[in-house]
This record gives structure tokens, C-alpha cells and sequence, in this order.
């Protein structure tokens, strides 16, 4: 388990390899951002787009939080973090594709299913709670079909990349760059427990492997 004198160590192993190999591509970086794609994913540790995509730096513009949640358009109140980043990356650095990814064994999406946290108070769970009553709708559909077993877990995590799908179009920037060619919105499901990648068609609605 890496402690904050493993990352260091981590550190002085990039500097010395990959960054002095590399030195010409952090030069060019060092003068701005022009990624294509934008990835929002969940903050598990075990899941880094950046590895998962064998990707070099510069190259995604990448968004992470808890159960890979992108929440509606609103402007007020809170949970601005992801509509900044997202308008950011959009209308700014003029991505040309947003890729959700959700994955396996999701401690978020497990909680919301379970309920874990309702009625938490902020540091008992209750941030956690107030973010992933995003999922509150599909929750409750999903329940009602398959109860709270392990294929209901699985189910809420594919659906939590196509509730943030929906929620992506509901800002007004989204919609008018897909009809004007200028943006592609995808799904991916990542399965921690066998390295395989699935990838949403979103005319039929379901995940297969890519």
C-alpha cells in the first residue's frame, strides 16, 4: 500500500524515467491543453482512465467523483464541481468527445442502493448520501425489478453511466454541439474483477464488451 513516501519515491521514478524520455512532449504541455476527449469517471481507486486507456499526458481532459455522477444543469444551489469542469472542457478546450465511465464493484453506486447513508449527517456520510440521491429514480426502478442482490448492483452501475448520459444532455452547450457534428457523447462500463471494457450502444441500451 502506497503511503505519501511511496508516492515521492513514485516521483523520483518519473522524473528520471518517463518525464526525462519524454522531456520535448512536457515542454509543448507547459504551453497549454488541447485534448480531444473528455472522460468523467468514478474516484475508486482502482479505476484510472489514464491506465485503463494506456493515455500519455495532454491527451483526456479527466473528471472524477464518487459513482462517476454527472449531475443535471441547474444554477443554483450546490454540486458545481462537474458543470464547471464539464463546461470547461467543452466550451473552452472544445473536446469533441465525453466518455462516462462507470465500473464494477462501485462503492457509490453500492450505497445507493443500499441506503447506507440516509439520514447521515455531513461527515457520518452525509455528503456521500446528498451526492448519490442522484441515482434515487434508477435506484428505485432498479430495486423493484431486482432486488438488492448482487445483480441489482450490477444493473444500478450500468445505469448510473446512462443517468449521467441523460443529465449531460440537459446542458444547453451538449445538445447543440452532438446536432452540429462537433461532439460524441459515450458510455463504457469498466469490470474490475476481469480487465474487460464494455461500451454502450445507446440504441439498444446495452453494454457489450469492446
Amino acid at each position: 500500500m502506497a503511503d505519501f513516501n511511496a508516492l515521492i519515491a513514485g516521483y523520483h521514478r518519473f522524473t528520471e524515467g518517463r518525464y526525462r524520455e519524454e522531456r520535448d512532449r512536457w515542454a509543448e504541455l507547459a504551453e497549454g491543453q488541447s485534448p480531444k476527449v473528455m472522460v468523467i469517471a468514478c474516484s475508486d481507486s482502482r479505476v484510472d482512465p489514464s491506465q485503463l486507456f494506456d493515455a500519455s499526458p495532454g491527451e483526456m481532459f479527466v473528471v472524477r467523483n464518487v459513482a462517476n455522477l454527472v449531475p443535471p444543469f441547474e444554477t443554483g444551489g450546490g454540486r458545481h464541481g462537474v458543470s464547471a469542469a464539464l463546461e470547461f472542457a467543452v466550451t473552452q478546450l472544445n473536446v469533441e468527445e465525453i466518455v462516462v465511465m462507470g465500473h464494477g464493484s462501485c462503492g457509490g453506486v453500492h450505497a445507493a442502493l443500499s441506503r447506507r447513508f440516509d439520514g447521515a449527517e455531513p461527515g457520518d456520510g452525509g455528503f456521500i448520501a446528498h451526492w448519490i440521491d442522484l441515482l434515487d429514480e434508477a435506484r428505485d426502478r432498479i430495486a423493484a425489478e431486482h432486488g438488492e442482490g448482487p445483480e441489482a448492483i450490477r444493473a444500478l452501475e450500468l445505469e448510473t453511466v446512462k443517468v449521467s448520459i441523460a443529465n449531460l444532455r440537459t446542458f444547453p452547450f451538449i445538445p447543440e454541439r452532438e446536432a452540429a457534428g462537433r461532439l460524441t457523447i459515450h458510455g463504457a462500463y469498466f469490470a474490475i474483477a476481469d480487465g474487460m471494457l464494455h461500451v454502450l450502444d445507446e440504441t439498444t441500451g446495452r453494454f457489450s464488451p469492446a
